[in-house]
């Protein structure tokens, strides 16, 4: 694994949890938040953001306009299970979403998963490096590369996972901050 390959895959890894953490409620109205929610669609589990228009009119408050007004309830049912903890109410064409101010207790909850969040990226920039690590190594037992290629290699690798971490921490203090604010 060359260094520009690491350097992607672990950009890729800050890219993911980016999305995980968006999909985490703050006290504020945001679509991403349906994200993660899939709707049984005629049988098959189908993305919300697929079956309808989503949009917040204002800040504690989403919209959602099926395509297909048969969709509804399917969309009604799937909110209602999903983990956000939100009651959908159906007025006939659309759904709202009104987002309640978070407690103090629930702010908690929140930033322990953004940091499980934070620390699954931490571990799959781990994972990269160590399989850099290994293919490096493999190169210098097959003499492909000098003791000294190998180590710089290494080095470099090391610092490019520290700078990494460093983008995963600075991410989740500004989640922790986002939910904290109200």
């Amino acid at each position: 694994m060359k260094l520009s390959e690491a350097e992607s895959t672990m950009q890729k890894t800050i890219d993911a949890t980016k999305r995980s953490f968006n999909t985490i409620r703050t006290g504020r109205a945001n679509t991403s938040l349906l994200d993660k929610v899939m709707v049984d669609y005629y049988g098959a589990p189908t993305s919300l953001k697929t079956l309808a228009n989503i949009n917040t009119p204002d800040a504690s408050t989403i919209m959602i306009q099926p395509y297909d007004r048969g969709s509804m309830n399917l969309i009604e049912k799937a909110i209602s299970l999903s983990d956000l903890g939100l009651t959908p109410s159906n007025d006939g064409s659309v759904i709202r979403l009104n987002i309640p101010p978070l407690t103090s207790d629930r702010r908690k909850e929140l930033v322990k998963l953004a940091a499980k969040y934070a620390e699954e990226g931490k571990v799959a920039i781990r994972n990269i490096r160590r399989d850099a690590v290994d293919s490096i190594r493999k190169q210098e037992k097959n003499s492909e590369i000098s003791k000294d290629e190998s180590r710089d290699q290494q080095d470099d690798i090391q610092k490019l996972t520290d700078k990494y971490i460093k983008k995963i921490d600075e991410l989740l203090a500004d989640k922790e901050k986002d939910i904290a604010t109200v």
